[in-house]
């Protein structure tokens, strides 16, 4: 016979929305303790899926529902960002994502849990953490399924992209993307890019929204931004930028000859 209590397991439930991760410490600070949180399972109202985090039984919980506990359970700054942050605002359909991949974002020092690292949550997670923009600077929330997330505004998402190109992201994709860009507030980029501690980030994104002609672009003071000292070579063979002291692909500039 179940020694559970109907009330307090149904309290439980209805703590966090359906499709999210139940993390033990945090349910421990609301009052259920290890043994209880033990009894749950074994009487099949959660399950676990790693040391410290539990569903409940039978529930369908992506990484975005993970993504989700981590900020409103842990208080964390982790959240999707880069191409990932983009697709979901809808600006990132023409990319391909064909190896399911996912770019998932956090401040420095912010590790991700053991138990998010070890679930198969059918995706390739790629993750990161910088501290080349304020954590709460360029973020906004949208909803997904039962649940509000915080994710990278799309210019933060460009951003993101350019931190990590090219390595791991593709600059022509990058010029793809700020192409469908052209409806950002002059005032908000203004900001983030006066905040940005990034130097590559910043000569990158201000050439590709000149490169693209987009009007928010021309009210920008770029005397406010410090765009650093010395040269940037992004890639070999590539067309020197010098207004922005940049090496970039040859295709960006296909009109122009590369400099030695």
């Amino acid at each position: 016979m179940s020694t559970v209590k109907p009330s307090k397991i149904n309290r439980l439930l209805k703590l966090q929305p359906s499709g999210v991760v139940l993390i033990s410490s945090w349910l421990t600070e609301q009052g259920y303790s290890p043994e209880l949180l033990r009894k749950y399972r074994n009487s099949n109202w959660l399950t676990s899926i790693g040391t410290g985090a539990m569903i409940r039984e039978n529930d369908q919980v992506n990484y975005l529902g993970a993504i989700f506990s981590l900020q409103q359970q842990l208080g964390l700054n982790i959240h999707p960002g880069a191409k990932t942050a983009l697709s979901l605002h809808g600006k990132a359909h023409f990319l391909d994502f064909a190896q399911q991949q996912v770019y998932i974002f956090g401040h420095s020092k912010e590790n991700l849990p053991r138990w998010f690292q070890k679930y198969d949550w059918g995706v390739k997670v790629n993750y990161y953490t910088t501290s080349f923009l304020p954590a709460d600077e360029g973020m906004t929330t949208i909803r997904k399924d039962n649940f509000e997330l915080s994710i990278s505004s799309p210019a933060r998402g460009l951003m993101e992209c350019l931190f990590i190109a090219p390595q791991s992201q593709d600059l022509m994709e990058c010029l793809q993307i700020m192409q469908g860009l052209n409806n950002l507030h002059p005032k908000q980029i203004q900001r983030m890019l006066e905040r940005c501690t990034s130097v590559k980030v910043k000569r990158l994104f201000l050439y590709l929204a000149e490169t693209c002609g987009h009007t928010w672009f021309k009210y920008l003071n770029l005397e406010q931004i410090d765009l650093g000292k010395g040269n940037r070579s992004l890639v070999k063979n590539g067309v020197y930028i010098p207004k922005y002291r940049i090496t970039v692909p040859q295709e960006m500039q296909k009109d122009e000859s590369p400099e030695l």
